[in-house]
């Protein structure tokens, strides 16, 4: 397949990761997400697909590598949503006073609630590149079927 240009795919990564920097990974939640139990290959993943938007712009996505970062982010979701809230509690509680307290408690208390937002827009774009992987397979196998991570995105994405 060749590279994937596609306006409403490119427009909804460029959404992602604005959710992802926005509200997942900022200034005050950032400290936390870091002590996670997450490898650098994900992280480097993760980094790809929300933050290095410009280098895939006009030379377009390789479908493989998208569907490994929809991989890593997923992976990332199940370990943000089974060990951030209590971690995120003791953290932000622990931390001083200041200007920025109130902005602190309102990300640490809308984490989970984003993360289901980055999971849901996760999800779209994964279901819009099977589709797009399967019209253009013809008769060869579509590349999502090749790829052993992709397995369990769906279940990581969801939580169940």
């Amino acid at each position: 397949m060749d590279r994937i240009k596609d306006a409403q795919i490119i427009r909804l990564i460029e959404q992602i990761g604005e959710h992802y920097r926005t509200n997942i990974s900022n200034r005050f939640l950032r400290p936390v997400l870091l002590q996670l139990q997450v490898d650098k290959n994900t992280w480097d993943q993760i980094e790809a697909l929300t933050e290095k938007m410009e280098l895939y712009r006009y030379q377009g996505f390789h479908l493989d590598e998208l569907y490994r970062q929809i991989a890593a982010c997923a992976r990332f979701c199940e370990v943000a949503r089974n060990n951030m809230s209590h971690a995120l509690k003791s953290k932000i509680t622990s931390l001083p006073s200041g200007p920025d307290k109130i902005l602190r408690e309102m990300a640490a208390s809308n984490f989970i609630s984003n993360l289901k937002v980055f999971t849901d827009l996760l999800n779209e774009l994964y279901v819009n590149l099977v589709e797009m992987d399967k019209a253009s397979a013809g008769k060869e196998q579509p590349v999502y079927t090749q790829i052993q991570e992709l397995f369990s995105v769906g279940r990581l994405l969801v939580g169940h």
